[in-house]
């Protein structure tokens, strides 16, 4: 009996970043929401309370614009959920990016890299990103959160085009969204939770907190609150080829990155009982013009033609050279033990089936063969595409 330790490794650690960043998320959700909905309090020291009910049980919440006037006997931490986000996210960037460097990481038809060099510029993308933001906060920036996040956007989208001029355009992808879940987590950890534990120590030793404590902490977590979606949508672009697929992969996720922010907006928006209506309409703009912008150089890349439809026989050659290595029963490809998500391609029944498949990775976008490495050409790819617009004939 064999094992594949490092298929079960990946799901394990994909399992663990999925729940801790639903813990996480989903307590950043709620205190935003719960910060949108707080009532002046009928008396007492809060700045704000709430009534809920929830589960079969009433809750009452207060919130104190500083610190209460005595530290209560025990107080909860919201930290772990976003530390175990952030390390389980990182350990699946090293374990498939980092480690599998040269199917994952490196297109050699963008940049001649060795894995090293890959790497390194990798982890530089994530420090550097981390410093410039923190560094625009602590700037007189940082006291205009519009003009800041502008910013910051147009930071991470010059960065966006730099990674995919060098990287497999899917590993650009995920090393923005790296990039964003850094700063994200860098906030609980270098500002947050630090800023709280002053003001604990504060009253603990009977002084006053400083009140800008609890004012960076609170624009930080408004930070994170509005890179929620933006990063959650880079998660799941991994199955959507036609994202990052695209010839300017940067600029989809530009315009769905700021479709994000502008739901988030909505929501925010909404809990405080003003009107969405103008950002909405934003929000619709920016998805439909990702979706046309997608479809509209799909069709301007056009099939060639050619005298006869191809056939199987045709096609044939061309996934024996190009996918055969790792999509067969026993992958030749070093980084595979079994054939990637199941898919096989050693029959014409196997592949006339996942037709609609190969459409989209290999001929609307180069994203396979990974990184290239076989060097498929743009006539072949036609060729392919030809083919399965006839029908895929045998």
């Amino acid at each position: 009996m064999t094992i594949d330790f490092a298929e079960w490794l990946n799901l394990a650690i994909r399992w663990l970043h999925l729940t801790a960043g639903i813990a996480w998320i989903g307590s950043s959700f709620y205190f935003v929401w719960l910060d949108n909905h707080l009532t002046p309090p009928a008396g007492g020291e809060a700045s704000g309370e709430l009534w809920s009910v929830h589960g079969g049980g009433f809750y009452h919440n207060q919130k104190y614009p500083v610190a209460p006037s005595h530290m209560p006997d025990r107080l909860h931490w919201f930290k772990w959920e976003a530390y175990f986000t952030w390390m389980s996210g990182f350990s699946l960037l090293v374990l498939v990016y980092y480690v599998g460097a040269r199917s994952f990481l490196i297109d050699p038809a963008k940049a001649a890299l060795s894995p090293a060099e890959a790497i390194a510029i990798g982890l530089a993308a994530l420090a550097v990103g981390w410093l410039f933001y923190d560094l625009l906060c602590r700037s007189p920036l940082g006291t205009n959160n519009r003009l800041l996040g502008i910013v910051w956007f147009a930071f991470l989208l010059v960065a966006a085009i730099l990674l995919d001029r060098v990287f497999n355009a899917r590993a650009a992808y995920m090393h923005i969204g790296a990039m964003i879940g850094t700063a994200m987590v860098a906030n609980v950890f270098f500002v947050i939770i630090p800023n709280q534990r002053k003001v604990v120590a504060d009253l603990i030793a009977g002084r006053t907190p400083d009140p800008a404590l609890g004012k960076a902490a609170k624009q930080r977590s408004l930070h994170n609150n509005y890179m929620t979606l933006p990063v959650l949508f880079i998660m799941i672009s991994h199955h959507y080829p036609m994202t990052y697929g695209a010839q300017r992969p940067w600029l989809v996720l530009a315009l769905l990155g700021l479709t994000g922010v502008a739901v988030r907006h909505v929501f925010n928006l909404r809990h405080r009982g003003q009107a969405t209506g103008p950002t909405m309409a934003l929000a619709t703009f920016l998805a439909l013009a990702s979706v046309t912008y997608v479809s509209m150089e799909k069709s301007g890349d056009g099939v060639a033609t050619s005298a006869r439809t191809p056939t199987y026989a045709d096609i044939e050659p061309i996934l024996a050279t190009h996918c055969a290595a790792c999509h067969s029963l026993h992958p030749t490809n070093a980084a595979f033990t079994a054939p990637p998500l199941g898919v096989v391609l050693d029959s014409y029944n196997h592949v006339r089936a996942l037709a609609p498949r190969i459409q989209k990775v290999a001929v609307d976008s180069d994203i396979m063969p990974l990184g290239n490495t076989t060097g498929m050409t743009k006539a072949e790819r036609q060729q392919l595409g030809a083919w399965i617009a006839a029908g895929s004939p045998r």
